[in-house]
């Protein structure tokens, strides 16, 4: 695209781009939070960049209302749009979820959970109470996907190198747990590799209970299906994401599972303006269908939205200036994941080659993927620098807790100081 030729306005609730593969690793303290994400402003000089969010579309008038930060709301007349929300997390109706859950959907949620753990290590290692010291050290994780198995091996991890530095509290006084209501963990690495990271997580003191799901967690204790009832001051829900709601109030073709119903080209099915990628898209797989499954479409992961950003950018310029768009086409080139330091499986594709590692074979390539794949150099620089400098330096413990209300403190130095008592009257003597 020329200087000038058009105008990009980006709209984000957030004024930074999250990497979510990061988050457990920012989780566990092995990279800082600042470098998980990508500031807007600085990455696109060129853009307008408005903080806030879209509340409704005009198509026929094609307008977007805008609800900033701060102040009214107003229309934001377009030529072309974008439609990039992603993801949130899929929740049910779980009593006391609302309330005890911590998700691992944004940088602030993985900065609150390593804060959190640390935290509760600091609970039990100062109180002789053992149903607080046993609440404390109970760690529930709900989801055993991707994000369910990675936080868990990197929190366990960092909390049994915690434990090092506590008196009172050893890695056997914690009790981890991992819950799913499939009967694998990993499904996008393959059975086999799933069921090794079953075995890795269990031969380091995971509880993994499979076929299964969490019927209330209210307070804190926590009810399974299966039976088994606990009590924690830790539940993190992992389990799976659905597209953003807000796309239900922009009159677009909708998926059943509630997705942008997209063309191969990426445009939104009946329009010849607006395109979209990524978790909030519906996207025919043609590698897939070309293999004979007609009901293919491409996951909701980095590996694709990437790579479809890539294509809709292409397609939005050829759009405005009436050239033919490309179709997005691309074949799965395999899946890694991280278990914590040192640990990962990985299934690589190569063809019609399927390459299996587990290990320390399969975390390095875990970090070799997702450090390159990381947007910018200057991100991608400071991750390498971060893991580099672990090699050497002990991983910190520090617990942050108070950053989430950092105003307490001074809030209640700067309260009026309380009227002194009034001094109690003696008693007359009896004459």
């Amino acid at each position: 695209m020329r200087y000038g030729e058009a105008t990009v306005t980006v709209v984000d609730p957030r004024s930074y781009m999250t990497y979510q593969p990061f988050l457990p690793e920012a989780a566990a303290g092995s990279i800082s939070p600042r470098h998980v994400v990508v500031p807007l402003r600085r990455v696109l000089p060129k853009a307008e960049v408005l903080t806030g969010r879209v509340t409704t579309i005009d198509q026929d008038r094609k307008v977007a209302t805008i609800a900033p930060l701060v102040g009214e709301a107003y229309e934001l007349p377009f030529d072309y749009l974008v439609i990039a929300l992603g993801a949130v997390s899929r929740t049910f109706p779980i009593p006391g979820l609302a309330e005890q859950g911590i998700g691992m959907k944004g940088i602030e949620e993985a900065i609150g959970l390593r804060n959190h753990v640390l935290e509760q290590l600091d609970k039990a290692d100062s109180t002789n109470d053992e149903d607080v010291r046993r609440k404390a050290l109970t760690f529930v994780f709900v989801g055993g996907g991707f994000a369910g198995a990675e936080t868990i091996g990197e929190v366990e991890d960092m909390a049994r190198d915690a434990a090092k530095y506590y008196k009172n509290v050893s890695r056997e006084d914690m009790r981890f747990i991992l819950v799913d209501a499939a009967d694998k963990i990993l499904p996008e690495v393959g059975p086999k590799l799933g069921a090794y990271g079953k075995e890795h997580l269990e031969g380091r003191g995971v509880e993994v209970y499979l076929s299964t799901s969490m019927d209330s967690c209210v307070d804190g204790h926590v009810v399974l299906k299966n039976g088994l009832e606990v009590d924690s001051n830790t539940i993190v829900w992992t389990a799976g994401v659905k597209p953003n709601p807000a796309l239900a109030r922009f009159g677009l073709p909708l998926g059943p599972r509630g997705h942008v119903d997209c063309q191969p080209t990426l445009q939104v099915t009946g329009t010849d303006y607006i395109w979209a990628a990524g978790d909030n898209a519906q996207v025919p797989d043609l590698v897939g269908r070309k293999a004979g499954n007609e009901n293919a479409w491409c996951p909701p992961n980095a590996q694709h939205a990437l790579r479809q950003a890539k294509v809709l950018g292409d397609n939005v310029v050829s759009g405005m200036r009436g050239f033919p768009q490309k179709e997005y086409e691309h074949a799965n080139k395999g899946a890694v994941a991280g278990l914590g330091l040192h640990k990962g499986v990985a299934m690589i594709v190569m063809g019609k080659m399927k390459i299996k590692l587990k290990g320390r074979l399969a975390w390095y390539m875990h970090r070799g993927y997702h450090g390159l794949a990381m947007p910018t150099w200057n991100r991608k620089i400071r991750v390498f620098a971060d893991w580099t400098l672990a090699m050497f330096l002990k991983r910190e413990v520090v617990s942050l807790g108070a950053i989430e209300s950092p105003r307490e403190e001074f809030y209640e130095a700067a309260k009026p100081a309380p009227a002194p008592a009034a001094p109690k009257q003696e008693k007359a003597k009896a004459s």
